[in-house]
């Protein structure tokens, strides 16, 4: 059996720990490798190596760092399809789905080449008489970053490529359901340039998470995944004084107004709310019916779902992928049970589709709900998989009413004709991402990632410049250089003369 180890001061290393978890391939349900869980000491090596990095990479200039980054983007691109079958191995996406993921990442790859512009600071001539003043952003130290099962190459480059551009040194724990893909791009990075323990990846549970957060040496943490989870980050990081972004879960809405294009509505939420079997925290798991045209909604819906064509990721005719585990795959189902339970209308149930040849791997169909409750809890939490519910509401405001008293405010799109209408949604919705006829709203890396509510814990968002910020810290300078004689000594406060 393959055993998955970690990558520290720039080569694979054996961890002292001797705890493994599986690894499946989702599509046939078989395990394909073991990954060793690191323990407190190997986290802390990895630190040691990271933050022994630091001293020279801190102060290598933004264009060098950026010319590594630049070779970086180029080997992504040449092993892409390496890349890409990783994480259809391990996630159970289809390829075009895990291409697309790729893709995003990679956006911020380019971002990160542009540093030294982004890096710049401000300058102000004669603040005060023959006194002058500007900034400067410094990079913090080690980073961290704690990534999530279902974007095992995107969520994970919207935080190191950026971090490490901006003079920090990273240490990544990625998922250990599927930790093939992290290796691969550290591996890559390595060739690009980039000096040993910069870029390092550890393997490992919670005893990893807690020695990340305790480390001393962890000057910034990022976290993507759920809001029990993002919050017992958040709070421990803060009380380990370190800089943290914890995004959450979410229960994204989709607003579904009487004078839209419901074939193009109707086209958005497929791939919102299927695509990657509903593993996206940007997925769109509730729309919102507004007026009389809940029935044709449904109705058009019920068709697509039905059709929908499951299958390996590798599969070209696959549209939808297996779940990424047999225990998510059990969870999920088990929210349908309780939709039913709780008097929804079950359109659709895909719980018991069997796959031919496949009859192992973790598949599930679409499963599409009517008649939804805002007290139900197939409304109120989040599912993270392939089923989709429809509340109706009798107005725009009661739509956006609902969708703001929802504890989550990651994503929310709105499809209409009407620009007031749309308008109107942008400004008045308690939502960080927002679409206009855009089903699912993840920023270009040049933006800035994040939602509202339970949906992020800390200040500032992913990637863009409030990446950058989060990766630096401001420091303003104040100079006057003496002419002639010294001044008498002044005990006042000063002030711009």
């Amino acid at each position: 059996m393959n055993l998955i180890e970690h990558f520290i001061d720039g080569k694979i290393t054996k961890g002292s720990s001797k705890k493994t978890s599986k690894v499946f391939n989702p599509a046939t349900g078989e395990q394909t490798a073991e990954v060793n869980l690191a323990s407190k000491s190997d986290v802390d090596s990895a630190i040691e190596k990271a933050q022994k990095a630091f001293a020279n990479w801190s102060i290598k200039p933004p264009a060098q760092r950026a010319r590594i980054i630049f070779k970086f983007k180029e080997l992504i691109e040449k092993n892409s399809d390496e890349i890409i079958k990783l994480i259809v191995s391990e996630h159970g996406k289809v390829y075009e789905d895990a291409k697309g993921s790729l893709t995003r990442g990679l956006e911020v790859v380019e971002f990160a080449c542009g540093i030294p512009h982004l890096l710049k600071g401000e300058f102000t001539e004669n603040v005060g008489t023959d006194v002058d003043s500007w900034s400067i952003r410094q990079p913090l130290g080690v980073c961290a970053g704690i990534t999530p099962f279902n974007f095992p190459a995107m969520v994970p480059m919207w935080m190191f490529p950026l971090a490490i551009a901006c003079g920090n040194t990273f240490v990544l724990k990625p998922s250990e359901k599927d930790p093939s893909c992290a290796i691969k791009l550290a591996q890559l990075f390595k060739e690009a340039g980039l000096p040993n323990g910069v870029f390092n990846v550890v393997n490992g549970d919670k005893e990893a998470v807690d020695a990340l957060l305790t480390n001393k040496n962890i000057a910034a943490i990022s976290f993507v995944g759920s809001t029990p989870i993002a919050k017992y980050i958040y709070e421990n990081a803060a009380k380990n004084e370190k800089r943290v972004q914890a995004l959450g879960g979410a229960k994204n809405h989709c607003v579904v107004m009487p004078d839209c294009d419901l074939d193009q509505a109707v086209n958005g939420l497929m791939g919102a709310a299927y695509g990657s079997a509903g593993e996206r925290c940007m997925a769109q798991s509730v729309a919102v019916a507004v007026g009389k045209i809940g029935d044709g909604l449904v109705n058009k819906l019920a068709k697509k779902v039905e059709s929908l064509k499951v299958g390996p990721g590798l599969d070209k005719n696959s549209e939808m992928g297996p779940l990424v585990t047999k225990a998510h795959l059990e969870k999920v189902k088990n929210y349908v049970d309780i939709g039913v339970q709780e008097g929804a209308k079950l359109v659709v149930d895909g719980r018991n589709i069997k796959l031919q040849g496949y009859e192992k791997g973790f598949y599930m169909g679409g499963c599409l709900f009517d008649n939804v409750e805002k007290k139900m809890r197939i409304y109120k939490e989040e599912i993270f998989g392939p089923v989709l519910s429809v509340v109706r509401v009798k107005d725009f405001n009661a739509a956006v009413k609902l969708i703001n008293e929802h504890e989550f405010g990651n994503g929310t799109s709105i499809y209409t004709r009407d620009g007031d209408v749309g308008r109107t949604f942008a400004s008045n919705i308690k939502i960080g991402m927002v679409g206009i006829n855009i089903p699912i709203p993840v920023p270009v890396a040049y933006h800035s990632f994040g939602g509202w509510k339970k949906s992020l814990f800390g200040d500032q968002h992913m990637h863009g410049l409030e990446g950058v910020r989060f990766y630096t810290k401001l420091k303003t300078i104040t100079s006057k250089w003496p002419k002639g004689l010294a001044s008498d000594p002044e005990f006042v406060m000063p002030t711009l003369n």
